[in-house]
């Protein structure tokens, strides 16, 4: 028995890698500096169209290519851009990505995700540390105070704000009218005969939350006769399944969750403990995303374009990059998408002596 028994003969030996070429190496062979070689391959050379060609021709016959950290170094850019969630994981967030990655990409922009875990504090240091690796950043429903983000902004641009713009910010914003989208879905409870309300709040740092409650409070003062009771959620499935004894207990006959995904967890606790959605109580939730249209009874939400905004966000980011001024600010509106979980409420007998 040979020693090739134990292991590949010597036929199957693969062929060492060819070594890479260097940028010295092509400046040797072209008869001129390794700074002439990196303006030509980077397309910033300006003398003799002969020395460029010549340039290229060693590149070619050396099959030597520029990494591409060496690259951005000499060009003082990354093609890389951020994107700050608070948290990932929330597929309104996933759609924006998708909107904001499918269009950089077309750009020839790649994108970094940065998740800061509903924490202001983790989201300010993540904001810093993540510009300086990149072109940009799209700041996405920061958590931190209005006086952080003032104090930071300098130190983040080119930056892009979603769903935190507005005058007070020296930025350009996208966002989504959220006080009048949940108006939407009171107005349409209301008209079904509802008057006692249970809104199950989101993140207390969430200015979209904050919006909100503001539309509630609008809507409130519109109607005149109804009462709506303040519950502290969240912003997961779990939360809004935590949320199920104290909504079962208010006695309200409609519930207004922050988003589809408190409803969801909502419906799952209240199912568990019997009580019928929505002949017991109506449920409604906020963003629309994929899965509310699958689960049952099918949700009753609002419907906000995240991929377009996420599409807007690069043309903006992209026209700061370069030097150019970005499109006005835009204000997307939700639109009402009733379905199953949303009915009348339920008929109260009294019975007279």
């Amino acid at each position: 028995m040979t020693d090739d028994s134990w292991g590949p003969g010597p036929q199957t030996r693969r062929a060492a890698k060819p070594r890479a070429s260097t940028i010295a190496e092509v400046a040797r062979r072209a008869r001129v500096s390794p700074a002439t070689v990196s303006r030509v391959m980077n397309g910033r050379f300006v003398g003799d169209p002969e020395v460029a060609e010549r340039v290229r021709r060693a590149a070619a016959e050396l099959n030597y290519s520029p990494s591409p950290l060496a690259r951005s170094l000499a060009l003082g850019e990354t093609r890389t851009i951020a994107f700050v969630v608070p948290d990932i994981g929330n597929p309104t967030f996933q759609a924006m990505l998708s909107g904001l990655s499918k269009s950089a990409a077309a750009d020839g922009y790649r994108v970094l995700v940065a998740d800061s875990t509903e924490d202001p504090e983790e989201e300010a240091v993540l904001a810093v540390e993540t510009r300086r690796a990149c072109d940009g950043l799209v700041l996405c429903a920061p958590r931190m105070s209005d006086e952080r983000l003032h104090a930071l902004l300098p130190v983040l641009r080119p930056v892009l704000l979603i769903n935190r713009g507005g005058a007070r910010f020296d930025a350009p914003s996208l966002s989504v009218d959220y006080g009048l989208g949940i108006q939407h879905l009171a107005d349409h409870l209301y008209g079904l005969g509802h008057r006692h309300f249970v809104y199950l709040e989101g993140p207390a740092p969430s200015s979209s939350n904050q919006a909100r409650v503001e539309g509630l409070s609008a809507f409130a003062s519109r109607t005149g006769d109804v009462q709506i009771d303040r519950i502290p959620a969240g912003s997961a499935s779990a939360d809004g399944y935590r949320s199920g004894e104290a909504v079962r207990a208010s006695g309200a006959t409609a519930v207004l969750a922050y988003n589809d995904l408190v409803a969801v967890g909502l419906m799952s606790a209240l199912a568990e403990m019997g009580v019928d959605v929505p002949r017991d109580i109506a449920v409604a939730g906020f963003d629309d995303i994929p899965l509310v249209r699958y689960v049952t009874p099918r949700l009753t939400t609002v419907s906000v374009p995240y991929e377009p905004l996420g599409t807007e966000a690069w043309k903006r980011l992209h026209a700061l990059i370069k030097g150019e001024t970005p499109s006005h600010d835009l204000v997307f509106q939700p639109r009402l998408q009733p379905r199953d979980s949303t009915a009348a409420p339920p008929v109260r007998v009294t019975i007279e002596d």
